[in-house]
């Protein structure tokens, strides 16, 4: 074996690893977030991290529609159609439609929704100065590469869900699935 495949299987293991932390990191976020929330005296707040990017993204940019929220959050518009249905159920949510377009409809915060909103906003705060801090020991260069190496890894894991969105109705993309 070259020095070059020795090296790709190297990084092959790291991302291997990188991928695993990654989950426990999505666990652990979750669980921060519940903190924060029951900090903030939130009683009740979705159970998963899709629905609470969902309230992020109609938070963000409301009134917007299912076919923008799934565009921005690079979901299919059948799990976000599930997903704010959910969230419409549960109150956090509301619907609406323009006075000009009676057909399309919009979505936009609750109270509730908009305390969820604060809430992950505060956290993501802390998480967002923790991860770019992590970045400042990178020269411009070294960051030009590891954007390359993310966008590739994207594309690669991309390919491989395509066809797993085919056998699974309830996937959505990205490696999420609707529960």
């Amino acid at each position: 074996m070259d020095s070059s495949e020795g090296l790709k299987r190297l990084i092959y293991g790291q991302f291997l690893h990188f991928s695993h932390l990654i989950e426990q990191t999505v666990e652990t976020e979750l669980d921060e977030f519940a903190d924060q929330a029951r900090l903030l005296g939130l009683a009740a707040f979705p159970n998963n991290l899709t629905s609470i990017h969902v309230i992020e993204c109609i938070g963000k940019h409301e009134p917007i529609n299912n076919t923008s929220i799934a565009e921005k959050m690079n979901l299919s518009k059948a799990g976000i159609t599930k997903i704010s249905t959910k969230l419409h159920a549960e109150g956090y949510i509301k619907r609406s439609r323009l006075n000009d377009n009676k057909k399309e409809v919009y979505f936009s915060l609750t109270s509730k929704g908009r305390h969820v909103f604060e809430a992950h906003e505060a956290m993501h705060a802390k998480i967002d100065r923790r991860f770019l801090s992590t970045l400042d020991s990178f020269s411009e260069t070294e960051l030009q590469a590891v954007l390359k190496f993310s966008q590739k890894m994207i594309d690669h894991l991309n390919q491989g869900l395509k066809g797993d969105q085919a056998q699974n109705p309830n996937h959505l993309g990205n490696g999420l699935s609707v529960d």
